[in-house]
């Protein structure tokens, strides 16, 4: 037995040799990159954080470099120029995903909208998010909803700091705002938080146990994506976790799905509304696509405006001046006879460019999500191959100097030059962009805006805010923020409740 692992390992490894000395003969001229190692290729390279790394490489090699990960071919983009070029000229030769293994367990093998090909498939379902699930007019049906959930963490927030300074930690309550505003919205339940309303108190920690779990998978370093052979033994336990979670969190949606079914009740939930359309076109929403949907709304729709948020506010504490310009705008077009609310954002354009502002620095995603070439083309002067993996550092690009002046200081006034948004990537481009951009905006400007207009705030001492990032897929603080907070006009605010 021992003596057939060793063949197949040595013969797996032949394979991979063979196969970068096709890539180099038949591709002359890919991307320049770092010299590679046998078998492994640059993986020994990538320290974390990757996008800091992809940074340095750049700095070296230029702003479109190829990796070898093990046997696959990675060219990363760090312009601004070359990425608009790969999503418009060569949009639909990159319109798909890598299938790494946490596509495969986690969004039904490959088949939700993040992971699906580009194809009949991905287009029926990014018709479903775009007309039936995201569309302003949905997002409009659910603002009481956004609404609700925004003022249960003002009403938390002010219960501790009614009279004077009061320490708060931010993080965890913007978590549970993200999750109850998009569980709500899914299916009419709040999971998260002392208050959480869900009647079986088993069911909402199952689902806090199971989307930490899948988070926490999502963002681990899986080598056998670039090392197959690897995945024969699963040193790592890695795939065993995903096959088990993914079982765990089907079986919940399932349930949830069977709920709201059977039960006949009459909300207006997405999933109510998904159902419905089920029984006319059941082709296209089948339970599992359903689910799929889902699950796509957990894993882009919280997690990421909860770092934003949070990043938000950690800036505007270490740019009081900056704070002081905010609460200036919000008292003059808003004042303090009613609460800040999504149809006020529109004549609050300083609050929505520390929005701006915060996605340039802080893009929840930094490497935004993998492309994956369908067939051979070439940019610039380069081939690319068909099967490689485009990464873009968006992360970088939003700190370039040749497009931004002083590019790592936090200017919210940069982006009342006309036409500077267009240079933000933070929710992608092309056909395969984040269709959530819209919902993301208006959880995080109104609820800025309300943590500006209600409270004063500052830092716990004296020092700036440590802003190291951890050491993950999305861009976290490394210390979860904590700040001073304290009511501003309690009377007021407390009547306005």
């Amino acid at each position: 037995m021992t003596a057939f692992f060793l063949t197949l390992i040595s013969l797996f490894f032949l394979i991979i040799t063979l196969k970068l000395l096709f890539y180099t003969t038949r591709f002359k001229n890919l991307p320049p990159g770092p010299p590679f190692l046998p078998i492994i290729g640059n993986l020994h390279q990538l320290k974390k954080p990757i996008h800091h790394t992809f940074q340095t490489l750049s700095q070296k090699h230029g702003q479109i470099f190829s990796l070898w990960l093990g046997s696959r071919l990675v060219v990363v983009v760090s312009s601004l120029k070359t990425a608009q070029e790969f999503f418009t000229k060569h949009d639909i030769v990159l319109a798909n995903r890598p299938q790494f293994l946490f596509g495969k367990y986690i969004n039904y093998n490959y088949t939700t909208l993040i992971q699906a090909s580009y194809g009949d498939h991905w287009r029926n379902l990014r018709r479903i998010i775009t007309t039936e699930v995201l569309s302003s007019n949905r997002l409009n049906s659910f603002l009481e909803i956004r609404r609700d959930e925004i003022m249960r963490l003002i009403q938390k927030l002010a219960s501790v700091s009614y009279h004077d300074f009061s320490e708060v930690e931010l993080a965890p309550m913007f978590s549970e705002l993200t999750f109850n505003t998009v569980m709500r919205m899914m299916s009419g339940k709040r999971y998260y938080g002392d208050d959480c309303d869900v009647s079986d108190v088993e069911e909402a920690r199952l689902f806090r146990e199971i989307m930490k779990e899948i988070l926490s998978l999502g963002g681990a370093t899986n080598i056998s994506d670039f090392l197959g052979f690897l995945r024969w033994f699963d040193f790592d336990g890695l795939e065993k976790s995903l096959k088990r979670i993914s079982k765990r969190a089907d079986s919940f949606l399932q349930r949830l799905i069977d709920e709201h079914r059977f039960e006949k009740r009459t909300t207006n939930t997405m999933l109510d509304h998904l159902l419905k359309q089920q029984q006319s076109q059941p082709e296209y929403y089948t339970d599992q696509i359903i689910k799929g949907l889902i699950m796509v709304m957990l894993l882009a729709g919280t997690d990421t405006s909860s770092i934003t948020l949070e990043w938000a506010m950690t800036n505007l504490l270490n740019n009081p001046n900056i704070l002081k310009k905010a609460k200036d705008e919000l008292d003059t077009h808003v004042g303090q006879d009613h609460l800040v609310n999504e149809h006020d954002i529109s004549k609050l354009s300083y609050l929505q460019n520390i929005v701006y502002e915060t996605l340039r620095l802080h893009p929840a995603a930094p490497l935004l999500l993998p492309h994956f070439s369908s067939k051979d083309f070439t940019i610039e002067k380069y081939n690319i191959p068909q099967n490689t993996i485009l990464m873009v550092n968006a992360w970088a690009i939003h700190r370039d100097p040749n497009l931004w002046i002083d590019p790592i200081c936090f200017k919210p006034e940069r982006f009342e030059k006309e036409g500077e948004t267009n240079k933000l990537l933070s929710f992608g481009m092309g056909r395969r962009a984040c269709p959530g951009e819209n919902l993301a905006h208006r959880t995080m400007s109104v609820t800025l805006g309300l943590l500006i207009q209600c409270f004063e705030w500052k830092r716990i001492g004296k020092d700036k805010i440590d802003m190291s990032e951890k050491k993950g897929v999305t861009l976290e603080k490394e210390i979860s923020l904590k700040a001073m907070c304290k009511l501003r006009h309690p009377i007021k605010i407390k009547n306005a409740f």
